[in-house]
């Protein structure tokens, strides 16, 4: 099996000058204060605008598998839910969400709404591995993926790029930066990405209605208020209006839906960040963003046109409805944090510390349209918490640094819908870590840490369902991590390995069964629900590499292994599960890249990743194939301008996203179960330019 090797796991991959082969350090942005990569225990990866670059990556989804132990699920236009080590959710309908995986742009929560994760003028994407407690709590069971986009600059500057790709694909943006005043600097970017899809729909004779049609407007101000006083504004707009046509009978790229669905997502959200330096033992931040996002996902559930049997031995096993979920989400969140300065050092100037208190409140109301409901499903689900926290670094010795952070979270949520069901849940949960950290020498790290994390319990809102289903409880991870950060060869590779076991209890489940229609031929109906399994293990290991070969040639990547199982469980259709692999984590998953500066302005890169195959639920046996994509770049960097040549799944490999079993849908074969699966982006090869000036 290769070894995976991201680039950018301890620094962007930058343009060789051919001249060093030192590496730079990055700095990770995610937690309290601002850290080198290298000086943080735990397992994470950075991935920088140059690696987003070279793949001509638009979206979160297109770079996601350089990371070990993430994955995502699709099931609509873009894929809107993560996985960290075998934990995160794969998919929403009708009932409330609570994530596995926190989800923050520029310090604004867009946990669950993965498909606001455009890459326009993004500086580098963060993942955190591992339960988040301290930092971020209940949204952050699994890890967290931070979004950090680029800052307002003190000059003048700017860049207008473009792309053009098979499908009909095409995007232009636009970034312009500099000072408003001495004081007022500002960023401005903006981005259109149009694509026809990689569906062609056989019936109604058009190649795009899995179309892409997505735009994504940043704004930026940075006041500088006085010497010790500055506030940073960010404002954030998606406008997300795709086509979703992803799935066919015959379980390939040609569909036959007569009324194709559609995957929309608006979102306009903003943040501002107040840092006060003034006092002398603490720097003073306050944050607070408001957020509102618009959804509308809608498909064709029968995957065919009316008629479709005409003539056949099926006449009159056809049904034809359509379903449509429209979502409002209203997200405010504020936060107050003192960080100390040296000078506020406790214990006789050897212990750093963080002390503060979030709030976050959502308000989410969804509306339900579905061809055999006698009405519409009407429903609100409203949550708050309230967070303290509190973190200390101690320096035992100038080697040994110990970590202690502790959560304390109030969380209340309430549910209602026109059904007349009803729930309120108000719990306290806690979380934290602890880690210690020990210096062999400059280049050298080893760490032990221990974190917990929690995810709140919620209710199932199907009224089909029995009360013993309606409700389900919160799931507690403890996850025991080691491993080690170093460079080697005078600082010109750069490695990081963590071994982790991770004990989850009350495992939330995904689940569904499947209820007739009335007036159909097929019980078609799903009703997905969440249930507890007793217990759940996940273990593993990560390693990131890179290593500048020579002042010409660079190699990257990273591996992740994976071993997960439930415990003490039996699915909705009476199947033990116990011992069985969790959903959406693959054993094994990897990824190994090159880049060779053949002058200062031409390199060429050469890429494979892959994954081991995984089930796609915990509620039937489908599984995806393994599968390996090559990626290509040939890029002419000049001093003003940039041309490159780029190809994705250059093999043209065949891979799902997402997966269905344990139903039949093909009025043609009477129904007759068999599994459905979303593939995949195929073969696609494009070029890319940008001017900078």
């Amino acid at each position: 099996m290769p070894f995976i090797l991201l680039s950018a796991s301890f620094a962007s991959t930058q343009v060789l000058s051919a001249t060093s082969n030192d590496l730079p350090i990055v700095n990770v942005t995610a937690d309290f204060r601002d850290a080198k990569v290298t000086e943080i225990p735990s397992s994470l990866t950075v991935i920088s605008e140059q690696v987003i670059e070279q793949r001509s990556a638009l979206h979160l989804e297109e770079i996601l598998n350089l990371a070990p132990n993430v994955n995502y699920a699709s099931g609509a236009s873009r894929a809107r839910f993560y996985q960290i080590r075998g934990i995160g959710e794969r998919s929403q309908f009708v009932e409330p969400l609570n994530p596995s995986v926190g989800v923050i742009i520029d310090d604004m929560d867009f946990s669950g709404l993965g498909t606001a994760g455009t890459l326009l003028d993004v500086k580098q994407v963060e993942i955190l591995r591992g339960p988040q407690g301290t930092r971020f709590g209940a949204s952050a069971l699994a890890g967290l993926i931070n979004l950090k986009t680029a800052d307002p600059s003190e000059n003048f500057e700017g860049r207008v790029e473009s792309s053009l790709s098979e499908y009909d694909s095409y995007s232009l943006g636009a970034v312009v930066s500099g000072p408003l005043t001495d004081a007022l600097l500002y960023r401005f970017s903006a981005q259109q990405n149009l694509s026809d899809g990689y569906i062609e729909n056989d019936y109604l004779n058009r190649d795009d209605t899995n179309n892409r049609d997505e735009q994504t407007l940043r704004g930026k101000l940075r006041w500088l208020a006085s010497d010790v006083l500055t506030v940073d504004t960010n404002l954030f707009y998606v406008d997300v209006d795709n086509g979703y046509d992803g799935f066919s009978l015959d379980n390939t790229r040609h569909t036959l839906s007569d009324e194709p669905g559609h995957d929309h997502q608006e979102s306009v959200a903003a943040g501002v960040k107040a840092t006060y330096s003034g006092a002398q033992a603490f720097e003073t931040q306050v944050l607070a963003s408001a957020s509102n996002t618009n959804m509308e996902y809608g498909y064709d559930e029968d995957w065919a046109y009316p008629a479709i049997c005409a003539g056949q031995a099926c006449d009159g096993w056809e049904y034809n409805s359509k379903d449509n979920y429209i979502r409002n989400r209203s997200v405010q969140t504020a936060e107050v944090r003192l960080v100390s300065t040296e000078d506020g050092k406790l214990f006789n100037g050897t212990t750093d510390w963080v002390a503060g208190i979030y709030y976050r409140h959502q308000d989410e109301d969804l509306e339900r349209e579905y061809t055999y409901a006698s009405q519409d499903y009407l429903s609100d689900y409203e949550t708050s918490n309230m967070s303290v926290f509190s973190q200390l670094e101690t320096h035992l010795t100038d080697q040994l640094t110990l970590t202690a952070g502790l959560r304390l979270e109030q969380h209340e949520s309430d549910f209602s819908d026109n059904n007349l069901i009803t729930f309120d849940r108000d719990e306290d949960l806690w979380g934290g870590r602890l880690a210690l950290e020990y210096l062999l020498d400059a280049d050298t790290m080893v760490y032990g840490l221990v974190s917990r994390g929690y995810k709140t319990g919620g209710v199932n809102n199907n009224p089909s369902l029995p009360n013993e289903l309606r409700d389900y409880d919160t799931e507690h991870m403890l996850n025991y991590e080691v491993g080690s950060k170093f460079s080697l060869r005078d600082n010109s590779l750069h490695a990081q390995i963590a071994l982790f076991y991770q004990q989850r209890d009350d495992v939330q489940v995904k689940q569904s069964t499947l209820v007739p229609n009335a007036g159909s031929s097929c019980p078609c109906e799903f009703i997905d629900y969440q249930a507890n399994a007793a217990q759940g293990n996940n273990y593993g290991l990560e390693l990131e590499l890179l290593w500048q070969v020579s002042t010409n040639w660079q190699l990257d990547g990273s591996l992740g292994l994976l071993n997960t199982e439930l415990k003490d469980f039996v699915n909705a259709d009476g199947k033990d599960l116990d011992g069985r692999e969790q959903a959406h984590a693959p054993a094994y998953q990897f990824s190994l890249g090159g880049q060779y500066f053949f002058t200062e302005r031409l390199s060429a890169r050469l890429e494979v990743e892959g994954k081991d195959k995984f089930y796609f639920s915990d509620n039937h046996d489908e599984q995806s194939d393994a599968y390996e994509l090559w990626n290509a770049n040939i890029t002419y960097d000049a001093k003003d301008w940039q041309l490159a040549l780029w190809g994705r799944n250059l093999t043209d490999e065949d891979y799902q996203v997402r997966g269905f079993g344990g139903f039949g849908n093909d009025p043609r074969k009477f129904y007759a179960t068999e599994p459905y699966y979303q593939y995949g982006e195929p073969r696609i090869v494009g070029v890319r330019g940008s001017y900078s000036f």
